[in-house]
C-alpha cells in the first residue's frame, strides 16, 4: 500500500501528502487552539481559537509547500527534473531525480526554499502591523510570520538534509572539488546537530514536561536518520562507479500485452518465475508497469472482462531509464520514485527493466569483495 496521496500538481510539478501530514496537521491546530492563541490573544471563544488554528495550520502547511516549489522551480531551471514534492510528517520534502550538477546549482537550489520562508515571514508579519483593527485576524498572521522565520533558522543549520546543510557541502565540494568528502562533512554536523536535539528534547520534557520538547526529540531523531541516509547513499553511489544500467538489468523481460486478459496472462506466466511487475506492451510500446498484485489479490472470479491495459501503472509514473545511463544516476532515480522499478528502453525499444534489489544485490557483492 502506497502511504503517499497525490493530489494534484503545481507548475507540472506533482504534489503529494503522506498519511502522516494528517496528524501533524491535528496537532498543530490542537496546539495552536488550545496553548499558543488563548496565551498570546487571551479573551476570545474556543471557538474563535478553533477557527484560528485551523487556518493557521492550513496556511503554514501552504507555506512549507511553497518552500519546496522553490527549490523545485531552481531545480529545473538548472536542468534537474523533479520527481514531485510530499508533504509528510517533519513538514516537506522536493524529489528530484538526479544528482546536483554543480556546487554553484546546489548552492542555487539550496538557498531557494529560504528565500521564500524569508519572504513569506515578512509579508505576514508586515500584513499582522497593518491589521490591529481584528484580534484574531492579528494574531493569525503574527504567527504565521514568526513561525515562517524561525523555519528559516532552523533550515538554515549546516545540517545535511536542511538546506544550510546543502549550502555547506555546496561550499566544501567548490573548496576541494570532492562531492563525497563534503556530503560526509556536512551528513556528520547533521548526526551532530540530531543528538544534541534528541538530548535537548528529552531533557525539556524532562524538566518541565514540556510537548515541544518531545516534538524537538522527533525532529532530532529525524535528523539523525536523514544524515545517516545521505552518507549510505554516498556510500552506494561510490560502489556503483564505473557500471552502467546494461550491466544490471534483467534482459528481456516477461511482457504483458496490454489488451490480453488478466486471467489469460496470469495463465500464460504457468511455471515461470513469478515477478513483482511486468512491462506492459501494445504493438511495441511500452504503456508501463503491471504489478503482480493486481493478478494475486483478486480471485479469479472477480477478473470479470478486465484487461492488462486496466491495472497498469502508466509509463509517467515510472522511470524510464537507458541501457546506457550510470548505475549512479539509476540509483537516483530508482530512490526517487515510489516502486523501487524502472523500465530499461535503447533506440526507443523495451531492452531489460532493472530494480532496487538488483542495485542492491551488486552493492552486497562488491562490498563484499571490499571486505
Amino acid at each position: 500500500m502506497n502511504p503517499n496521496f497525490t493530489i494534484g500538481r503545481i507548475a507540472g510539478i506533482r504534489i503529494s501528502f503522506n498519511w502522516s501530514w494528517l496528524i501533524v496537521f491535528a496537532l498543530v491546530v490542537w496546539f495552536l487552539a488550545t496553548s499558543v492563541f488563548p496565551s498570546q490573544n487571551p479573551g476570545l471563544s474556543s471557538t474563535t481559537y478553533v477557527i484560528m488554528g485551523v487556518i493557521a495550520a492550513i496556511v503554514f502547511f501552504l507555506s512549507i509547500l511553497l518552500h519546496e516549489i522553490g527549490h523545485s522551480l531552481v531545480a529545473r531551471r538548472n536542468g534537474m527534473e523533479i520527481e514531485g514534492i510530499t508533504l509528510w510528517l517533519f513538514g516537506g520534502v522536493a524529489q528530484f531525480k538526479e544528482m546536483f550538477k554543480s556546487p554553484g546549482a546546489e548552492f542555487r537550489i539550496g538557498i531557494a526554499g529560504p528565500a521564500v520562508s524569508l519572504a513569506l515571514g515578512v509579508f505576514f508579519v508586515g500584513m499582522a502591523l497593518l491589521t490591529t483593527f481584528s484580534t484574531a485576524l492579528n494574531g493569525t498572521l503574527a504567527w504565521l510570520g514568526y513561525i515562517n522565520l524561525f523555519l528559516l533558522a532552523f533550515n538554515l543549520l549546516p545540517a545535511l538534509p536542511l538546506d544550510g546543510g546543502r549550502l555547506l557541502r555546496a561550499a566544501l565540494w567548490k573548496a576541494k572539488g570532492d562531492f563525497a568528502w563534503a556530503t560526509r562533512i556536512a551528513a556528520a554536523c547533521g548526526r551532530g546537530f540530531g543528538y544534541l536535539m534528541i538530548v535537548g528534547g528529552a531533557l525539556s520534557f524532562i524538566a518541565y514536561r514540556s510537548f515541544s520538547g518531545i516534538w524537538l526529540a522527533l525532529i532530532g531523531w529525524f535528523l539523525l536518520g536523514a544524515a545517516g541516509s545521505e552518507t549510505r547513499f554516498m556510500r552506494a553511489r561510490e560502489a556503483l562507479v564505473g557500471l552502467h544500467v546494461r550491466d544490471l538489468m534483467t534482459r528481456e523481460p516477461v511482457t504483458a500485452p496490454a489488451n490480453e486478459a488478466l486471467g489469460e496472462f496470469a495463465d500464460s506466466l504457468g511455471g515461470l518465475a513469478r515477478h513483482s511487475t511486468y512491462p506492459v506492451v501494445s504493438n511495441g510500446d511500452v504503456l508501463g508497469l503491471l504489478p503482480f498484485g493486481a493478478i494475486s489479490s483478486h480471485p479469479r472470479g472477480e477478473w470479470g472482462d478486465r484487461l492488462v491495459r486496466d491495472s497498469v501503472i502508466a509509463s509517467d509514473q515510472v522511470p524510464v531509464l537507458d541501457s546506457e545511463d550510470s548505475a549512479e544516476d539509476a540509483l537516483g532515480e530508482l530512490m526517487g520514485g515510489e516502486i523501487g522499478r524502472g523500465l530499461v528502453v535503447h533506440d526507443g525499444h523495451l531492452v531489460g527493466i532493472l530494480s532496487i534489489s538488483d542495485l542492491a544485490r551488486v552493492l552486497g557483492q562488491r562490498s563484499a569483495f571490499r571486505r
